[in-house]
């Protein structure tokens, strides 16, 4: 069973070389953002929650839309998304630098134009900031509630710190270092933000996506609800999604049950990483 929902999360099995722990990578070992991003089921919950938020914005829900095959393949976005964190966050600086130089030139090629005739660049620094405003504090929050709900808030700017630094290098601006300036970022966006027919038709999609297995189906239902629980109420409230106040002591009591479950199942795999030998 293990083995069948581990296809939930990763790409192994699909021809994907292991993402290696390196001494030398962006991040020294140990650090925050090392914690942060090394949690399997927080990870996926954040990543889940962060795409219902990040869709939200016209521009960034018609990049996808307009310029992706996202649409038969949910799953895969969300493995190419870890694995662009997992490479970021412990691979060797060179190969890490390689991956970051690789999206710049995908972004570089993705513009179009929204039904309002609004032009729109996914190279475009602000809409950077919000893709990454939203994937930092969704990756932490979820990181909070399943993995450690005591974090310091010390730690929680910390993560915000070093988090800037991809992004920063993506070219976004601008970037919070902070919770604080996470929240005020998000904040400055509000009046941005659009749910109309293709959001409602999006989030479907990410939420109802077929499972890799019968036995895998359950837990991602239980992690795709704990994902909406995760988002703020204002964007629950502009999908039109709610997980019922009886349902969730269910949903985050399973869904740490299935976290602290994975964290034994995976060792020493780590969101998919592959220790050096």
């Amino acid at each position: 069973m293990i083995g069948r929902v581990r296809a939930l999360f990763n790409d192994a099995g699909r021809g994907e070389t292991p993402v290696v722990r390196s001494d030398a990578a962006l991040y020294p070992p140990g650090s925050v953002i090392w914690r942060v991003h090394g949690d399997v089921t927080s990870m996926m919950i954040g990543g889940v929650s962060a795409l219902l938020m990040q869709m939200l914005h016209p521009a960034a829900l018609a990049g996808v839309w307009d310029h992706s095959s996202f649409r038969g393949d949910m799953l895969g976005r969300l493995r190419r998304t870890a694995r662009f964190i997992a490479v970021t966050t412990y691979a060797e600086r060179s190969v890490a630098e390689a991956a970051i130089e690789k999206v710049r030139q995908v972004h570089l090629r993705v513009a179009g134009t929204l039904a309002d005739g609004t032009a729109y660049r996914a190279s475009d620094p602000r809409l950077l900031a919000w893709v990454h405003v939203c994937e930092a504090l969704c990756f932490l929050d979820a990181w909070i509630r399943y993995g450690e709900p005591a974090m310091s808030p010390a730690d929680q700017d910390t993560y915000f710190a070093q988090a800037a630094d991809v992004a920063l290098a993506l070219g976004a601006d601008p970037v919070p270092t902070t919770r604080a300036e996470a929240l005020a970022l998000i904040a400055s966006f509000r009046g941005e933000l659009v749910a109309d027919e293709r959001t409602r038709e999006v989030a479907a999609m990410i939420l109802t996506q077929p499972a890799p297995s019968r036995i895998a189906a359950p837990v991602q239902k239980m992690l795709f609800d704990a994902a909406l629980d995760l988002l703020p109420r204002w964007a629950r409230r502009m999908h039109g999604r709610e997980v019922s106040l009886p349902a969730r002591p269910l949903v985050r009591t399973g869904s740490a049950l299935i976290a602290g479950t994975l964290r034994w199942a995976f060792a020493p795999y780590r969101w998919a990483l592959e220790k050096p030998r």
